[in-house]
């Protein structure tokens, strides 16, 4: 049997006409399940949690949310074994688009249904987990920008969610001020004088498609990080159309680096987001739990 955790309010409603759409694919073809509508991550998470150590054995886990949908599940699915299956309902849809499982329905329910379950990493944040990738400094406070903003709204709603993260860079840039970091990457320490962000990735892109670690995959055993510093507003915004294929990385003003354990120290706070979810402020520490969670994919 599968089960189902949906986000009916994922994508300004997207989430309930998706599950609509499965649902009525799945009795076509006769396929047992069990669902459950859900608004916050706390419900999420105690439900899932309460399913996977019942007496059923779940076939997967069909999540029909964005990606902080899927982040509020991973404390239970670590280690579960049971697979998961994304269906893609938010603005930045990342996890999908890192695993390659495609955005339309049709396409997302043949994975599940004929899909390869195969093992993945994840990133551990202060206890916290993160699938796809984890935001330090500018780039977090872009995402939490646009998550309190009214424009995300009237982006989803027209498809474009990509749009909503790009004048979230402009709305950031008017207040944010770049500061020294310290990184620790594997027992190596790099400091910047001024760092605008750190991106420590399991996937290749975050904020909707920006493919800011190209060479980023969720099951290598490493994780990549990007590191933008010492340059000017003028520099960071040239810099945001070429992460859009990946041509940001032979920047002089842009680091990458690859490592299983990573810690972030800064002179001022700064905010750290997994999944799009805020996870932690500066100091923290990242590591890779190798392997932890399996999902399937095309």
């Amino acid at each position: 049997m599968y089960l189902f955790i949906v986000n009916p309010n994922a994508g300004n409603g997207e989430g309930r006409r998706i599950w609509n759409k499965i649902s009525k694919k799945l009795r076509r073809l006769d396929i047992p399940y069990e669902h459950v509508y859900t608004t916050s991550a706390e419900q999420a998470h105690t439900f899932l949690q309460g399913k996977l150590t019942g007496e059923v054995s779940w076939r997967a886990v069909g999540v029909i949310g964005g990606d902080g949908t899927i982040h509020s599940l991973l404390p239970a699915m670590h280690q579960s074994g049971v697979p998961l299956a994304v269906f893609s309902a938010g603005s930045g849809n990342d996890t999908a688009r890192g695993f390659g499982i495609p955005r339309r329905v049709g396409g997302a329910l043949k994975v599940l249904l004929s899909g390869r379950s195969t093992a993945a990493d994840l990133i551990s944040i202060d206890g916290d987990r993160t699938l796809t990738a984890l935001a330090v400094g500018f780039d977090a406070q872009v995402a939490s920008n646009v998550n309190d903003s009214r424009y995300k709204k009237i982006c989803n709603a027209l498809g474009l969610g990509r749009l909503a993260y790009i004048i979230g860079i402009f709305h950031t840039l008017l207040t944010y001020r770049p500061g020294p970091l310290t990184l620790d990457c594997d027992g190596t320490t790099y400091h910047f004088e001024s760092a605008w962000l750190t991106a420590i990735n399991n996937v290749s892109s975050y904020g909707g498609g920006m493919t800011i670690c190209p060479d980023a995959k969720p099951d290598d055993g490493v994780l990549d990080l990007c590191v933008v510093h010492d340059c000017s507003k003028l520099k960071l915004l040239l810099l945001f159309p070429t992460v859009l294929f990946g041509g940001h990385t032979k920047l002089s003003f842009v680091t990458m680096l690859k490592g299983q354990n990573i810690t972030i120290s800064s002179s001022l706070p700064r905010l750290a987001l997994g999944d799009g979810e805020h996870v932690a402020t500066t100091p923290l520490r990242a590591s890779l739990e190798p392997g932890s969670i399996r999902i399937i994919r095309p």
